[in-house]
């Protein structure tokens, strides 16, 4: 790899001294007020709950949290971003905010312009309309609107931060397919696990019955991986009754769920 232009030194030593600098902690009433705005800290046992407000900091040191569309973000909404985000690298560690630098934030749901050339190289155009998404080595995305959704119902299955986090894990290791880096014994074991439970929940979803699981995790095995994390963190019951071996990994990877000792929630 050829060296960096010389301009470009003192920049790129810069973002290297940020990256590798201590944060500042959290200040301890900002942190208390903030676990008690979301179900999912006040769920966690002291000592996770204080790795989580480090992995904050550290969110909050390295991304920049641009909220957008006239959207305003104050200082305790955006510490609660942060540890949302951050729940999924409670045991993977701040490694796993590697690759991009920006959080944007949409009052509510919002349009993504889409193109597809097929195969008669006609170009296809649509909008998508979105509740987050993750680019590869671009920005995450959130709605406001469907975090505070979530927040309010935390046990639903649903945690549209923790489904786009699952995204930026899953392509650390250079591929979105599901299966975040793991060591190469765990990871042939994943992948046979997650094959096998993928291709039945389809065969479900294709044969139009019903599922407890929601459907859109049949969309691709990068969906699967994303929408089971999901359900570990705000369902972990369920995912347990319904695929006992992806739940497995999951909680080996990302440590218990905060309410995997609570009863789920009645509907």
């Amino acid at each position: 790899m050829a060296p960096a232009p010389a301009r470009y030194v003192p920049l790129i030593q810069s973002l290297l001294r940020r990256w590798r600098r201590k944060p500042p902690p959290v200040e301890e009433a900002l942190w208390q007020d903030t676990c008690q705005a979301c179900p999912w800290l006040q769920a966690l046992d002291a000592a996770r709950q204080e790795r989580l407000r480090g992995l904050a900091a550290h969110f909050l040191q390295r991304k920049t949290i641009t909220p957008v569309a006239g959207l305003e973000l104050d200082e305790g909404q955006r510490l609660l971003l942060a540890a949302l985000c951050c729940l999924p690298l409670l045991e993977f560690g701040q490694e796993g905010l590697q690759g991009w630098s920006e959080l944007v934030v949409y009052p509510d749901a919002f349009r993504v312009r889409r193109n597809h050339m097929d195969a008669a190289g006609v170009l296809h155009e649509w909008d998508d309309e979105l509740i987050g998404e993750a680019w590869d080595s671009g920005p995450l995305l959130l709605s406001w609107a469907d975090v505070q959704a979530d927040i309010a119902d935390p046990q639903s299955g649903f945690c549209v931060a923790v489904h786009e986090m699952a995204h930026k894990i899953d392509v650390l290791d250079g591929a979105l397919d599901g299966t975040p880096p793991l060591p190469r014994e765990w990871q042939r074991q994943w992948a046979r696990d997650f094959q096998r439970s993928y291709d039945a929940f389809c065969a479900q979803v294709d044969a139009g019955r019903d599922t407890a699981i929601d459907p859109y995790a049949a969309e691709a095995p990068e969906e699967f991986f994303a929408v089971t994390t999901e359900y570990h963190f705000s369902a972990p019951q369920l995912l347990e009754r319904e695929m006992p071996e992806v739940a497995g990994h999951l909680r080996r990877f990302y440590g218990p769920s905060p309410f995997a000792a609570l009863p789920p929630e009645r509907p």
